[in-house]
């Protein structure tokens, strides 16, 4: 059964054989919660947006038309909870707390994390989890999940062209934030 493109079990669970779902969950719930821990930056929030991203996916597979592959629609599922449990997140942050700027320093976390672990790959992960959750989506998307510009805008809802636009920004963010965390002088 797990021979089964995605549209066959969509299928069958369509028909009634609920179970089937299963498989689904099986082939996407790794990358999706790897995604979501960079997105949610908490392992625990990222457990419920999965969770409620699954259970979305499961409650609207009647809309899911099949034009599309399924990981685009349900990537779009995954982004769009994502965004909406982040911006309430962030409302009920700004009640509690003042500014949450006085808690970011880039220096203080580089030469910290060079003194524990030299581990370039982490460094670079690390720092482009500091990019707004777009543009830090769009990188993890493209150069870890190997999605092309067209299947991000998808996911994200927006034009290839608006997709590549922001790929080159957020390029551009993550080589300004290795220049102000002096990368280079902390490999060697």
């Amino acid at each position: 059964m797990k021979n089964l493109t995605d549209n066959e079990i969509i299928e069958s669970v369509l028909k009634g054989n609920h179970a089937d779902y299963s498989i689904i969950i099986d082939r996407y719930k790794n990358r999706a919660y790897s995604l979501l821990k960079k997105m949610m930056k908490n392992e625990m929030d990222a457990e419920e947006v999965l969770q409620d991203s699954f259970l979305k996916a499961f409650n609207s597979l009647k809309s899911f038309r099949m034009e599309s592959k399924f990981s685009t629609w349900f990537y779009r599922i995954i982004y769009n909870t994502a965004l909406t449990t982040i911006s309430d997140k962030k409302r009920k942050i700004r009640m509690e707390m003042k500014s949450i700027d006085e808690c970011y320093n880039l220096e203080e976390t580089a030469n910290s994390f060079y003194s524990e672990k030299n581990n370039s790959e982490k460094f670079i992960l690390d720092l482009v989890e500091k990019l707004p959750v777009k543009n830090s989506l769009v990188v993890i998307l493209f150069y870890i999940d190997n999605l092309s510009v067209a299947e991000i805008g998808n996911i994200m809802g927006i034009t290839t062209e608006n997709a590549k636009v922001i790929l080159h920004r957020s390029r551009n963010a993550l080589r300004d934030l290795l220049i102000k965390s002096n990368y280079q002088e902390n490999l060697l």
